[in-house]
């Protein structure tokens, strides 16, 4: 349990965080300005928006979730991670300067220019739901948790506080304010991570230490393809997919680097972001590995994988630093949640309320985002109880139908700014045959253990990484068959859109000063070091 010191830093952190959020939005133009509520006035610097890439993505259950998996089976599920820097370069170097020179705010817009309203609005359908019922319900449910485990709080008191905190602050301020506090709580959440880390593996008596006490294959990302969860042929054919979805088409991440400055500003942060995240194979699944190693020799008692981090917290870290790492963890979900609370209220304000209201002013814009975000923590709220009875393994589903409808999602982004020949129709049909076969997928997976033998079994039965790739490619053919057999795009559906139609004078966009380039040949180069020490 935490003592004063803790409890005082910890309060410190409530504090700092409300300050920052009070201070980068007591201007008029936050309440008065869509584009200032939503997209922080697109004047935001690189280095925010990598931090709040990296904080937004890392959530008190992913910090959890990869020191279990570190305890559970070893550094494999930190691919994941060293994965996602290879695809924000995809971001900044390949969708970014489509993204700034057309002028969106949302993704699901992006859609609409490029190929219709259908497009759009099946976008913007799939991702509020998706957020209402996994992103913000485990969000604060993790919460809840970490005030229960850690603090001695009632879960049902912990969640409250999270939820009315965030919420606080993400209503006011909108996208600045979430930028802001994200700054302060990347370096906050960077900062406990290191303290577990540093201290767990010196209590197992270092790194040599470490790779000795660890069980087989333990230090290796790469597993056998026959591998039920991470084979090595799911995680460079279809890990890729899934990534180009999340960190390329997701409004909850994507939203960060429209609000930049520039082209430049949004490649710089993406860059920045690729860094960081290298740093949680290290620093968050390498704890797990040492709770492994200290409960293997009898040094801790760990009751389960997934208590990996509040069994370090609790029996190693000394007052203060257990303060520093609690609120570390509510940094990572305060972050998360503000993130979705914000890109869910500007999904329904700009892609549904304008759309029916499209003579709306910019107060009443910012209004219904403030609204919306109000309502978004109430679902939250009531949301709790319905999740206290389902049962792991059924929550566990619902999570994964975001992995079965991303791929249909990232094939009509990656081809629509690829090739010019994809159109609305072809970009339609590629959509919803992905969501019905997802969730096919999803309904067969539920009842697997009653289904016979045969190919209905095995569809079931697929890793859901070789799923994606196989989901990936029906819904390209998908796209490319429909639309060779109906009318090309209107040329408004085309310019400044795809790679074949870019102005010559906008191609600057993408080139950037040299030493952009020259980072992200070194980012490159840091993945595939990670690769080979980890073979």
């Amino acid at each position: 349990m935490l003592n004063t010191l803790d409890w005082s830093i910890v309060a410190a952190y409530f504090v700092a965080v409300f300050a920052i959020a009070y201070a980068v939005t007591r201007t008029e133009r936050t309440r008065e300005n869509a584009q200032e509520y939503f997209l922080a006035g697109r004047h935001t610097g690189w280095f925010v928006i990598g931090a709040s890439l990296f904080a937004s993505n890392i959530g008190s259950e992913h910090l959890v979730g990869l020191a279990g998996a570190g305890a559970a089976s070893g550094v494999a599920v930190g691919q994941f991670e060293v994965l996602a820097s290879l695809i924000l370069l995809v971001l900044g170097w390949v969708f970014v300067p489509f993204y700034m020179r057309s002028g969106v705010v949302t993704m699901p817009e992006f859609l609409e220019r490029r190929y219709s309203a259908g497009s759009r609005a099946y976008l913007a359908g799939i991702s509020i739901a998706g957020y209402v019922l996994t992103k913000i319900s485990v969000t604060i449910y993790a919460g809840g948790i970490v005030f229960q485990a850690l603090m001695g709080i009632d879960f049902w008191t912990g969640a409250l506080i999270v939820v009315l905190a965030t919420g606080v602050y993400t209503v006011f301020g909108g996208l600045r304010a979430v930028l802001y506090t994200d700054l302060l709580q990347m370096f906050v959440l960077v900062g406990g991570a290191i303290a577990v880390t540093i201290i767990g593996v010196g209590e197992v008596g270092g790194w040599t230490a470490l790779r000795e006490a660890s069980a087989p294959g333990f230090f290796s990302m790469w597993r056998p393809a026959s591998d039920p969860d991470f084979p090595w042929t799911g995680i460079v054919l279809g890990a890729p997919i899934l990534g180009v979805w999340y960190w390329c088409t997701d409004q909850f991440i994507v939203q960060r680097v429209l609000a930049a400055k520039s082209a430049e500003e949004a490649r710089r942060g993406t860059l920045f972001a690729g860094f960081l995240k290298l740093l949680p194979v290290f620093i968050f699944v390498i704890p797990g590995v040492a709770a492994y190693a200290l409960a293997a020799s009898g040094r801790i008692e760990l009751d389960n994988p997934d208590a990996a981090l509040p069994t370090l917290v609790g029996t190693l870290l000394p007052a203060g630093l257990r303060g520093l790492v609690v609120a570390g963890l509510l940094a990572a979900l305060m972050s998360s949640l503000s993130s979705v609370f914000n890109s869910c209220s500007t999904l329904v304000t700009w892609d549904i309320y304008k759309k029916i209201r499209p003579e709306a002013s910019e107060r009443r814009l910012v209004l219904v985002g403030q609204l919306v975000t109000v309502i978004l923590v109430v679902l939250g709220l009531l949301w709790i109880p319905f999740m206290k009875n389902i049962s792991g393994k059924l929550y566990q589903y619902m999570q994964s139908v975001q992995a079965y409808i991303s791929p249909p999602i990232a094939a009509v982004f990656l081809l629509g700014v690829t090739w010019k020949r994809v159109n609305a129709s072809g970009a339609l049909a590629s959509l919803l045959s992905g969501f019905v076969l997802g969730v096919a997928r999803l309904v067969l997976e539920l009842r697997k253990p009653s289904l016979p033998d045969g190919p209905l079994f095995a569809y079931a039965d697929m890793n859901f990484l070789h799923f994606a790739v196989l989901l990936f490619l029906i819904c390209s053919a998908v796209l490319v068959g429909v639309s060779l057999m109906t009318a090309p795009p209107r040329p408004e559906q085309l310019t400044g859109l795809t790679f074949q139609t870019v102005p010559p004078a906008a191609q600057s966009d993408r080139s950037g000063p040299k030493w952009s380039a020259w980072l992200s040949v070194v980012l490159v180069f840091c993945v595939i070091a990670v690769w080979l020490y980890f073979r």
